[in-house]
């Protein structure tokens, strides 16, 4: 929930700031490429970690780190320091994401594995949501600084964690004997048993983050580019907020019963289509629809995601392939947004740039169909 407010709130926030600062749509693509140039950094060396020092000492570590510096960004005078704050979050942010979901695989019963951590990965729409309402009560009103102020008390929740979190009784049951060394948990990953599930997983990755990254980032900013005002804008994107909620919750209950690869396909196939409807929407009701169908579906997917990604390989090296995997993903999260501002500013159509996220989503869709490997009810090792 805490990432999410903080990433949620960062589309609102690039909105904004094009006003206060007169940023160009270059300048504002290059916001979301840092955090997810710092997301990609975080979740290689986060990951790694996590298979030398613990997934709960990692866990917390991360969310220091993007709750410090997300506070203090508040206090940004240019662009230049918020951008470099903006990458040590994104360091947070993405070694936290992938370690807690880690952290939950290791720590629930095999039969309710992936349903667990679809509704952890729920959460994140709460974040979502709560950062959609912040945006809209606080932004306007009060300013974007203290919106982000806000966002840095995930920093407290820390204590606790401390004192009430256990560790990963998987790895906790790990020899010293057992614990890979990083470069052999990165050659371990392109081993004969793993390197399918490997190559898997990146292209995953990789198609999903460029295109949520590309689309949602820039979801307020292309409703005042379809001719919307701010304050509209943001109550449409939290009206389409509120259905990743559901997107979720379905993912979570045919997880279990139709398997990870049934989930992830279906919802990746919806999300290609939702995103190509909604560029070519010419009609408020239709941008609605697609934007509401795009959220369900595009969440739902993320959830299987994070509960399929960790399954893929044994203990010692769980942490360090899907940081990994993540840290590929990022580096397609760098790509969207840029992406997206160049695009604009060359004058291309919204909806040719959503068709080459559709493009890309099924991509990712017939990579897992074909050669994916189910994990349902799959014992961890």
């Amino acid at each position: 929930m805490f990432d999410a407010l903080d990433v949620g709130m960062l589309s609102f926030i690039i909105a904004a700031l094009k006003v206060e600062w007169n940023l160009s749509t270059e300048q504002m693509g290059w916001i979301g490429s840092i955090n997810s140039i710092g997301m990609a950094v975080g979740a290689l060396l986060f990951g790694l970690m996590a298979d030398r020092i613990g997934r709960k000492n990692v866990f917390i570590l991360t969310l220091l780190l993007f709750s410090v510096c997300s506070g203090l960004s508040a206090f940004s005078t240019s662009l230049t320091i918020f951008v470099v704050l903006r990458f040590l979050i994104g360091m947070g942010l993405g070694g936290e994401l992938p370690v807690a979901s880690t952290l939950v695989s290791e720590s629930v019963p095999t039969e309710s594995r992936g349903r667990i951590v679809v509704l952890l990965e729920s959460f994140w729409a709460v974040g979502w949501l709560v950062a959609a309402v912040i945006s809209y009560f606080i932004i306007p009103k009060f300013g974007w600084q203290v919106a982000m102020l806000i966002s840095a008390l995930p920093a407290l929740y820390t204590i606790y964690l401390r004192m009430g979190l256990p560790d990963s009784p998987r790895y906790t049951s790990l020899q010293p004997k057992e614990k890979a060394s990083v470069f052999e948990s990165i050659a371990k990953l392109f081993s004969k048993d793993n390197a399918r599930q490997t190559v898997v997983l990146w292209v995953l990755w990789f198609c999903v983050v460029f295109s949520y990254y590309g689309m949602f980032l820039w979801l307020p900013s292309v409703m005042i580019m379809k001719g919307f005002s701010l304050i509209k804008s943001f109550e449409y994107v939290l009206i389409m907020t509120l259905a990743q909620l559901p997107g979720y919750f379905t993912a979570a209950w045919f997880i279990e019963k139709f398997g990870r690869k049934f989930v992830l396909v279906v919802y990746l196939i919806g999300t290609a289509i939702s995103a190509y409807l909604f560029g070519t929407a010419a009609s408020t009701a239709l941008l609605m629809t697609s934007g509401i169908l795009l959220s369900f579906f595009n969440l739902g997917a993320w959830g299987a995601l994070y509960a399929y990604t960790p399954e893929q390989y044994p203990t010692n090296i769980r942490g360090s392939g899907a940081g990994l995997a993540a840290a590929i993903g990022r580096i397609g999260g760098v790509f969207g947004p840029l992406l997206v501002g160049y695009l604009v500013a060359q004058k291309t159509s919204i909806s040719m740039i959503f068709t080459i996220f559709c493009i890309a989503v099924l991509v990712g869709a017939f990579t897992v169909l074909f050669a994916g490997k189910e994990t349902k009810r799959k014992e961890l090792v």
